[in-house]
């Protein structure tokens, strides 16, 4: 036939910085080597290869071969390798000068290690926004990759597809070309013989058009079932064997290669927007519900025409969807700011790197991949965001002892928060959410204390919800699709939280209420303290510093509303891990107050089920003492949460005896192989029976220390 067409195969390999080492093993045994094992045999068939930096890095140190074996490829013209962000960030959401010492990083490695020019670079989860094509070309970069999806919001149609086109800048131009979604959605999972059947019917008398797979290397191996399907049954193998069958019509050709020889199809100008899927994830929970149903509804009425037309939210919304993302987002900007500020110098360059490798993406969001409910992948970011943070304050403050405090809004909300900064801690509190501090930092450990996630609502918990009514475990068939669920019973466990889970949060608990209440959230509040706003002030010693929150607020006694103050002072110490809290609640009605006052702390220690993860309580034998544990103790002046694991333990000291609740915070989440429980945090609570006259105060110590 005298029909032809180029398939151009882009495939990005990327593993989070962070991610266990088994699973980088896993991935190169069941994916990323299998597939350049299959290119070695079919030396006709040309691939656009990327690799992100956290697996370069593995390469190098654990399969030290296998760059090499990539660089033979691209000697001999049949694999290309792109550009991107080193640590593969989201671009549009780092300062523009990371963007561009990112890719100027992955640019020179890829010469170093492949030995050719890169021209093409890989966007992180496609997440695209028109300025970026002056951050590429000014970064040398000619051509990107997007999805359909980005082409078909500004109306066009699959049909416009098979090729690339130019946009541009302030003047500034790039080559962007499209992923098909319908080649993601087909390759590898149709047989060889339909993908080949649609190549043909798309092949032009012309023979100039490109169609483009551009997609995750994981799905080649590593995705649920995928490496029996690709290399034990043969797949890949009958795919390249098709392809150089069919090489009269059928070309593969490198995207550099493609953009060199053809001309572009025109001018476009695409909106801010990722792949669909991101589009339903960025949207709050019901709307994020509300759009897959409305989708599956139009596909089952053959609605193509209408599709097209249904986007979903905006990514940066992930930092409105789930504070904790942005106040990593918040954290990964001040420390850039300082580490920016460094002088020219080997610890700048080294602050830089640990910077670079906080910024990956994969915990600023959260799709079917986990993000960030992944605690140990929060727990890496926030590990390299306060070893360039270490390195640049080591380099602004050369002092010992030496202790800062800024007030600024930190989180962009238009309401101040406090900084509180020194070589042995960081401390930020929030006085208008409840008078919490959200962060706390221990510098030597490189850990933050509080990086943990609230119980929220997600759009996919209706699928839960709608297999309530059944009895089976493992696969549960829903009106949509059908759900792995990998532990039976977890609609019993959505539970949602109506405040960020934080530190220093006061209650004043009803009467009835138990630890069951508490623990689901369900439960009455007799006083609006939990996340009402503070008054804050500050108070400077020689060697210390101290936070005053204080409100003046009420509780509900019987029908009656009473004043109540409450004033919390908080001693941080300079070079010290102690840190000393005092509360004064002072009854400022005419009548008498009786309540039970708490003070909640949630700390994530990452191990929730370890055997070295737990609760100390001096004389107190606890029947089951794991940090995801959930019990009452009663008459407790000291109690320890520890983590031999990582060296270390946070204890706390009460100046009056309380009782006691503990129990974990488990999110339930969605990934590529089920819904499943994560641990995220312990929270405890200590309260005590308070009864107060009119005019009479009322004092408790929390003495906090940290020690590993």
């Amino acid at each position: 036939m005298s029909e032809r067409i180029y398939l151009g195969l882009a495939i990005h390999n990327h593993q989070p910085v962070g991610n266990f080492p088994h699973v980088f093993a896993e991935a190169y045994e069941r994916a990323y080597e299998p597939m350049v094992v299959l290119l070695e045999r079919h030396p006709t068939i040309r691939m656009t290869l990327h690799y992100s930096g956290p697996l370069r890095d593995w390469f190098l140190e654990n399969r030290p071969g296998f760059t090499g074996r990539i660089a033979a490829l691209v000697g001999r013209g049949q694999v290309e390798v792109m550009t991107g962000g080193y640590y593969e960030p989201i671009l549009v959401a780092i300062p523009d000068a990371d963007k561009f010492g990112q890719m100027a990083k992955l640019t020179q490695a890829v010469r170093e290690d492949f030995g050719c020019e890169p021209r093409g670079a890989w966007l992180a989860e496609r997440v695209w926004e028109p300025h970026l094509a002056k951050v590429f070309a000014d970064a040398g970069v000619e051509y990107t990759v997007v999805d359909d999806t980005h082409f078909k919001h500004v109306g066009l149609e699959d049909e416009d597809l098979f090729g690339y086109y130019v946009t541009e800048e302030q003047g500034a131009t790039l080559k962007v070309f499209a992923t098909s979604k319908w080649m993601r959605y087909s390759i590898p999972w149709l047989s060889v013989e339909e993908v080949i059947a649609y190549l043909r019917d798309k092949a032009t008398e012309e023979g100039n058009r490109i169609a483009v797979m551009g997609d995750d290397g994981e799905k080649f191996g590593i995705w649920p079932g995928t490496y029996r399907h690709v290399w034990e049954e043969g797949w890949g193998e009958r795919f390249f064997t098709a392809l150089e069958e069919n090489s009269g019509w059928l070309q593969t050709i490198t995207l550099d290669d493609y953009a060199r020889r053809f001309p572009a199809l025109g001018r476009i100008y695409l909106p801010t927007t990722s792949y669909d899927e991101m589009g339903e994830w960025a949207l709050p929970a019901a709307a994020s519900g509300d759009i897959v149903q409305l989708k599956h509804q139009l596909q089952g009425e053959g609605r193509d025409d209408i599709l097209r037309f249904i986007r979903g939210g905006f990514w940066r919304y992930f930092m409105v969807k789930y504070p904790e993302v942005n106040t990593m987002h918040k954290k990964m900007l001040l420390v850039s700011d300082k580490v920016h500020r460094m002088a020219s110098s080997p610890p700048k360059e080294r602050a830089l790197d640990e910077l670079w490798k906080g910024q990956c993406n994969c915990p600023y969001w959260h799709g079917v991949f986990g993000g960030v409910y992944l605690s140990h992948i929060r727990v890496a970011t926030y590990e390299h965001l306060l070893a360039a943070e270490n390195l640049a304050d080591k380099a602004a403050h050369p002092e010992l002892g030496w202790l800062d405090c800024t007030e600024y809004d930190f989180d962009c909300d238009a309401q101040p928060e406090l900084l509180v900064s020194g070589e042995a801690m960081n401390l930020y509190f929030d006085p208008a959410d409840g008078g919490t501090f959200f962060e706390w930092d221990w510098r030597g450990k490189g850990f933050n204390l509080l990086n943990n996630m609230t119980r929220r609502p997600e759009g996919y918990h209706r699928l839960l919800e709608e297999a309530k009514a059944t009895k089976e475990t493992g696969r549960v068939k829903t009106i949509h699709e059908i759900v792995q669920v990998k532990e039976e019973g977890l609609e019993k466990l959505l539970h949602y939280d109506w405040y960020r889970r934080a530190a220093l949060i006061d209650h004043f608990l009803h009467p009835d209420t138990t630890l069951m209440d508490f623990y689901r959230s369900a439960y009455g509040e007799l006083g609006d303290f939990v996340n009402q706003p503070y008054r804050h002030q500050l108070s400077r010693g020689q060697d210390s510093l101290t936070v005053i929150l204080a409100r003046d607020g009420h509780l509900w006694q019987g029908e009656a509303l009473v004043p109540l103050r409450l004033e919390k002072r908080i001693l941080i110490l300079a070079g010290s891990a102690d840190l000393p809290v005092r509360y004064t609640l002072t009854n400022t009605g005419q009548g008498a107050v009786e309540a039970r006052f708490g003070v909640e702390m949630n700390f994530g220690l990452l191990s929730g089920h370890s055997a070295d993860a737990f609760y100390h309580i001096p004389g107190v034998g606890l029947e089951d003492a794991h940090l995801d544990s959930l019990g009452e103790a009663v008459g407790i002046g000291r109690l320890s949460l520890v983590n031999r694991g990582v060296g270390m333990e946070i204890s706390l000291e009460l100046s009056r005896p309380a009782t006691l609740w503990r129990f974990p915070i488990e999110t339930i989440s969605n990934s590529e192989s089920g819904f499943e429980r994560g641990y995220q945090c312990s929270c405890i609570l200590p309260h005590w029976r308070v009864v107060l006259a009119p005019g009479e105060s009322w004092e408790v110590q929390l003495n906090f220390s940290l020690r590993g």
